[in-house]
């Protein structure tokens, strides 16, 4: 009798385990990420990230010596619709090293080389403060695939270039002490009133980079601006739309000499890091650009 009262109990013990798994692997949750390396197209390796599904896909390119860990508030929101990619540029991250000049069109490379490595037909590209001159050597490499371009808090003016000056100062100070000259510069794109953790940091990250990287890519930015922005720009169709704060003013009438298309949604009273300051704010904001890019391709 004692015996087959405990296998009696056995099984509704395990009928009530198996309900549970059931109900547990039918609950919606966040999808974990897929981590994936590839080879740009010189040989460095990329490490990419990808999550989600659906079309457009989204691919968000990450600034000066950082990785793409700081898109982390944007991911869960739209994997919900989308299939998300982020990766680290050569240099960055847990990406490869062994890349003799660290160039802008090179990192474009390397944008292209995981959009073919997933086999993606049709992409919108997001990229922060220097990823928006790499999002748009990326788009002259896969014009078919891109359907739209946006920039994070950066082609405020595209008419203005860097003082050669101020380039030099600021390269001085990063040879001298890369990790303090990189902090300050970092300080200088938050408001007072930011959050000092978040400031803490961003400003740890970054000036943690690789120094031959982090100069040789400011170094880059310089050049490309001067050498590369023009032709990039004639070759490019997709339109571009901009996300940006009030840190630094946005000149709409001479952008739309460079792009018809061109146009920009503000985010008042924060600063460089606009998608890690206030991300409901700019997830909203990125997703409403999406939606437009969407509608524009279908009509």
């Amino acid at each position: 009798m004692k015996t087959i009262q405990v296998s009696y109990w056995f099984q509704i013990t395990l009928a009530l385990i198996l309900v549970a798994l059931i109900f547990v692997s039918c609950q919606e949750g966040p999808e974990s990420p897929t981590t994936g390396m590839t080879a740009s197209d010189d040989g460095v390796t990329i490490q990419y990230q990808v999550v989600g599904t659906g079309r457009p896909a989204l691919v968000f390119v990450h600034c000066w010596c950082c990785q793409q860990s700081f898109w982390d508030a944007q991911v869960p929101y739209f994997s919900q619709k989308h299939r998300v990619v982020t990766l680290d540029l050569a240099g960055h991250g847990k990406s490869g090293t062994d890349r003799e000049r660290w160039t802008i069109p090179s990192f474009g490379r390397d944008v292209a080389s995981v959009v073919e490595r997933l086999d993606l037909e049709q992409v919108i590209l997001v990229g922060h403060s220097m990823g928006g001159p790499v999002i748009l050597e990326a788009a002259r490499h896969m014009p078919e695939q891109v359907i739209g371009l946006v920039g994070v808090d950066n082609f405020q003016d595209m008419g203005q270039r860097w003082l050669r000056e101020e380039l030099d100062k600021l390269l001085d100070a990063m040879r001298e002490d890369f990790e303090a000259a990189t902090r300050n510069f970092v300080l200088t794109m938050f408001l007072p009133t930011a959050d000092s953790a978040l400031v803490g940091r961003v400003a740890a990250d970054m000036s943690s980079a690789l120094p031959e990287v982090g100069m040789g890519a400011m170094e880059a930015m310089f050049s490309w601006y001067e050498e590369d922005f023009d032709q990039a720009v004639a070759e490019i169709s997709a339109p571009l739309h901009c996300i940006s704060s009030d840190l630094w003013p946005t000149n709409v009438e001479v952008n739309k000499r460079y792009f018809p298309t061109f146009d920009v949604s503000l985010m008042p009273g924060r600063g460089h890091f606009i998608h890690m300051e206030d991300p409901e704010t700019f997830n909203r904001l990125l997703d409403e650009v999406v939606e437009k890019f969407i509608r524009d391709v279908s009509e």
